[in-house]
């Protein structure tokens, strides 16, 4: 059995944390590749390390003096080392960076410095070898991921090396140049460390217990999801569910290795395992519900519009000539509407109302704005009837009007439109008669 465990932000944030981690991986020896993020806030008043890493790189860059928060960074590390009773100085480590800033050397090098200088410590408390992510991850110059130079790398190191730590979140160009991934990255670098690998399993430890079937801000104590497979969670994940990076999942799902997302502050709960397909029933009829707000919807109406070659052809140029990118359309005999995010739309709605205006001449516009769309995810509802009639059921009895309701062909998900102010309301409607009215 061979484990890849990724740890986040608030996992790693102190020298508490750190010993909670320690006592994880040396609870099962298979957790042999370690994959830390960047220490995060220690409470809710406090600055991530990364966050402070950008502010005193942005101080460098405007010429102004940055080496007192550079200190308070260097600080915040050797709090965690004493914490940890470790023999470690980063006293060179940070050496380097000061005068790497002095050179205005990247924004991307700033923010990887929070990864590496974790990594470094890890390490040395656990007494695995450090790999650094700028030998092992590789760009394109683009800044794009080099996918199998990757591979061929991180799995040619990782042969040598029964333990290793390796940080996340950023890796280089063939020239040694940083790049780091998006926000929450360091999900990407554990899922190339675990197909490199060639693991059995990719852990992701963070501050929940798995994902939650609705958002535990709009929902009061939402239930965990047990199992969930890719498709659902890449549903789940496009309308805003955001414990794992989306991203994160197509270098393990190519090769079938689950995922595990734990929590380190109860490293008893199971969590929520995702895996490629399963025969598991799931425990209700819907597997996750997650939403956003923030769009607008066009309608466009004409008469005989279904015997009109190219009609909606035209009509999507026209999004498409200004840059505005499309979510959703559905559409009747004579309708079609466009739902797009509102903030693309709003600068450019003239130009493209004009234009669809000249391309098909349509009988009647109707804008709409302060929209919400709203998924309802699970592979459940393949085998279940009704479910379409139980959610206009249950938004009737909320006193909510359906603006649009979707469902895609794979029979995977249901994606209903509502207004901005019924958005949360909605949501626990949907909770309550598809999770409360089964326990």
């Amino acid at each position: 059995m061979k484990k890849v465990v990724k740890f986040g932000g608030s996992s790693l944030a102190s020298a508490e944390q750190f010993k909670k981690v320690g006592d994880i991986i040396r609870a099962d020896k298979s957790r042999r590749y370690v994959v830390p993020s960047a220490p995060g806030k220690r409470s809710s008043s406090d600055t991530k390390v990364t966050d402070m890493l950008y502010s005193c790189y942005n101080l460098a860059i405007r010429e102004k003096k940055f080496t007192s928060l550079l200190d308070e960074i260097h600080a915040r590390y050797n709090e965690i080392i004493d914490g940890l009773n470790l023999e470690l100085s980063l006293d060179h480590e940070f050496d380097m960076i000061r005068e790497n800033f002095g050179k205005k050397i990247g924004r991307d090098y700033a923010a990887s410095r929070g990864e590496y200088l974790n990594g470094i410590i890890m390490a040395n408390y656990l007494g695995f070898c450090f790999i650094d992510a700028a030998e092992v991850i590789r760009f394109h110059e683009d800044g794009s991921l080099d996918d199998e130079k990757t591979n061929e790398l991180l799995s040619l190191r990782l042969e040598g090396e029964e333990f290793a730590v390796i940080p996340g979140f950023y890796g280089a160009k063939e020239d040694g140049t940083i790049v780091t991934f998006s926000r929450g990255g360091s999900d990407i670098t554990g899922s190339l460390v675990a197909r490199a690998a060639m693991a059995d399993l990719y852990e992701n430890w963070t501050d929940v217990s798995g994902f939650l079937i609705a958002d535990p801000r709009i929902v009061t104590n939402p239930k965990s999801i047990e199992t969930i497979t890719y498709r659902e969670l890449r549903e789940l994940s496009y309308m805003g569910a955001t414990v794992l990076h989306e991203d994160a999942i197509f270098p393990v799902r190519k090769v079938g290795i689950p995922i595990n997302i734990r929590n380190t502050n109860a490293p008893q709960d199971k969590g929520t395992l995702i895996v490629e397909s399963t025969c598991r029933q799931p425990k209700y009829t819907i597997t996750g519900i997650a939403g956003t707000d923030g769009f607008a919807a066009v309608t466009i109406e004409k008469a005989m519009m279904n015997s009109e070659i190219g009609f909606c052809r035209k009509v999507l140029e026209e999004f498409d000539k200004n840059g505005i990118s499309i979510e959703h359309m559905p559409s009747g005999i004579d309708t079609m509407t466009i739902f797009v995010h509102k903030d693309e739309f709003e600068e450019k709605e003239q130009q493209v109302l004009a234009g669809i205006h000249k391309a098909v001449n349509p009988d009647h516009i109707e804008l709409e704005s302060d929209l919400a769309l709203i998924a309802i995810v699970g592979r459940g509802m393949r085998s279940t009837r009704g479910t379409a009639g139980r959610i206009f059921s249950a938004l009737a009895h909320a006193h909510i009007n359906v603006k649009m309701i979707d469902q895609g062909s794979s029979e995977l998900n249901i994606i209903v439109g509502v207004r901005h102010d019924d958005f949360k309301n909605a949501i626990r409607a949907l909770y309550q008669i598809f999770v409360e009215t089964q326990i």
